[in-house]
Order: structure tokens, then sequence, then C-alpha cells
């Protein structure tokens, strides 16, 4: 018995120092992510110190710049913030359950469903306004994503083919809708360059409520997904409930991306780019990985949306631009890495 006592005491130790650093790691980044929330809001047309930021936020004085704070840039920021945690967080969820390194969001058909959901509300006269644009869009990309999970659930690799070909069949038909009927192509151009820009004066109430209950509710199930990774048949082992824990994070995935993308448009490459980059430090462990990519995801889309601003000086360049040149090289780099084998 002592023998076996004493062995275990330093196992403990072991898996206690790594738990530190990542908590160590973690706080680090949040502490980031409000510096660099700062940062954003300072910047713009009308420059604002970081000190004028951070007294406009904590103790308002209904000055100019501390109503431009409130009115604009610090909405603006929580925007930034909700998209880039729920699309980094939705990355992370579906490469973990699909098992493929490549694999984004985009692939279970939600940019395309919620971009035909659009046009077809347009085009009948009933997505009148933000809000009715921001409905069609959730709509549209929750019915695309349970479409492909119905068909495609019996694998991985079932359900990244039928999402892509959905997402091929879906763009072709709106694509023949707006060319046909012209104002429904002004009302879906608007929408379809991935923006933060204007889009914080659209009802956000119930899109950011919904992000955040996703975020809490994938951190809990990351656990679950911890014994997924590692296979069905260890799952099965390990009692997981596959079919159950697959279905609540085909759940959490639609909802985390239609969202972010119903209020900002289509931003490509978050989901890729930020669970590569935490992949190392997360160690394998599924809730440090979902826990880092919200943070690393909201603090990569603050950073996009300050390049978005300051990269011409002649006006503001879509979020979503900067985000795919960043996201072009890792893509390269993950597929030069996984290969062919990997999808």
């Amino acid at each position: 018995m002592t023998p076996l006592g004493r062995t275990s005491e330093p196992a403990q130790t072991t898996r206690r120092t790594p738990r530190i650093g990542r908590v160590g790691l973690l706080a680090g980044g949040l502490v980031l992510l409000a510096a660099v929330a700062v940062l954003s809001i300072g910047v713009g047309a009308r420059p604002i110190p970081p000190a004028d930021v951070v007294r406009a936020l904590f103790d308002f004085q209904g000055t100019d710049d501390h109503v431009v704070v409130w009115n604009m840039r610090a909405p603006r920021a929580l925007l930034a913030v909700a998209v880039g945690a729920a699309l980094a967080v939705a990355g992370a969820l579906i490469q973990t359950l699909a098992r493929n390194p490549l694999a984004e969001p985009g692939i279970l058909g939600v940019t395309a469903g919620a971009g035909f959901a659009i046009t077809l509300g347009s085009a009948l006269g009933l997505a009148a306004g933000q809000a009715g644009e921001l409905g069609w869009a959730i709509v549209g990309s929750v019915l695309a994503a349970l479409l492909v999970a119905a068909v495609g659930r019996s694998s991985p690799l079932r359900l990244v083919l039928t999402g892509v070909a959905l997402t091929a069949v879906l763009n072709g038909v709106a694509l023949g809708m707006r060319l046909r009927f012209p104002d429904v192509f002004d009302v879906y151009r608007f929408w379809s360059v991935g923006s933060l820009a204007a889009r914080e004066q659209a009802p956000l109430g119930l899109p950011l409520a919904a992000i955040a209950v996703c975020l809490v509710g994938a951190v809990l199930l990351s656990r679950a997904l911890n014994a997924l990774a590692l296979g069905e048949t260890v799952a099965h082992t390990l009692g997981a409930g596959v079919a159950r824990v697959r279905a609540l994070a085909l759940v959490l995935i639609t909802v985390l991306s239609g969202a972010a993308t119903a209020v900002a448009g289509p931003i490509l490459f978050v989901g890729l780019i930020v669970p590569h980059l935490v992949r190392r430090p997360a160690g394998g462990s599924v809730p440090w990985l979902v826990l880092y990519s919200m943070v690393l995801g909201a603090i990569l889309l603050l950073v996009a949306d300050v390049g978005s601003r300051v990269l011409l000086p002649t006006g503001e360049v879509p979020v979503a631009i900067v985000t795919a040149f960043l996201g072009g090289p890792v893509l390269i780099w993950a597929v030069r890495r996984y290969g062919a084998g990997s999808l």
C-alpha cells in the first residue's frame, strides 16, 4: 500500500503543474484581450487615447469622446469579441467532431444557407430591414446545418462532402435568383461582405445572447468531446453517449456560426486559424482547446478589425478580407502539414 501511495502523489503533481500553466496562459490571454479591446475602441477617424477610453467606460461624463465610445466603438468591439469567439469555438468543435484538422464552420453549409435564405426572403419581400435579414439568415443557416447533419451523420467524411455539395447547390440557386431580381442583389451585396462596420446599429440582443449561451454550452460539452476525440469505439467504452454528444455539438456549431454569420456576414478562416494556433498549448485537451479558442478568436477579430480601419487612408477594408489575408497562409501550411490523407 505504501509504495502505491508514494507513487500517486508525484502523479498528481505532474498533472497539476501543466494545469497551473494553462490557467496562467488563459489569464494572460484575457488580459491581452482587454488591452486589445481598449486599443480597438480608441482607433478610428477620431482617435481616442487608451486612458480616455477607460475613463469613458467606467466614468461616463457625456463628452463627445465618451459618446463616441459608448454609442459606436464599444458596441462594435463587443460585436467583434462575440463573433470572433463564436467562429473560433465553432471551428474547434467541428474539427474535433469531424476529426479533420482542415474543417471549419463553412463546411456545414451555414454560410451558404444564410445567404440563400436572405436571397429568398428578399425576393419574397419578407426580409425588409436589418431585423428581417437577421432572422432569415439564422433560420437558413440552421436549416442548412440540420440537413447536412441528417444526411452526413454516419461518418465525418460524409458530413464534409454533404456540406460541400449543399453549399454548391445553394450558392448556385441563390446566384440565379440574384441575377433574376436586381433589387435582391442590392440587399445581398451589403450582407455578403463580412464586415463589422455599421453592424453595431443592428438589433443584436438575441444573437449575442444566443452566442453567449452556446459558448457556455461548448465549455460544458467539451469534457464529453474529449472521449469522442479518441474515436467512437473508445468513447463507447468510456460510457459516453456518442449520438447525444454529436447532436449537441452540431447544435452548438450551427447556432454559433449561424448567429455570427447573420450579424457580421460571412467571415472565413477564423474557425480554421484559431484552433491550430492553440492546439499545442491545449495539449490534446478539448476543454482547454475551447477556452483558448474563445479568447484567441476574440483577439484575432479585434486585431483584424483594427487593421481594417488603418490599412487604407481613404476608408475601411471589410474585416473578412483581413481574415482571408491572414488565413490563406495558415490554410496552405495546414494542407502541407496534414496532407490529403486528413481529408
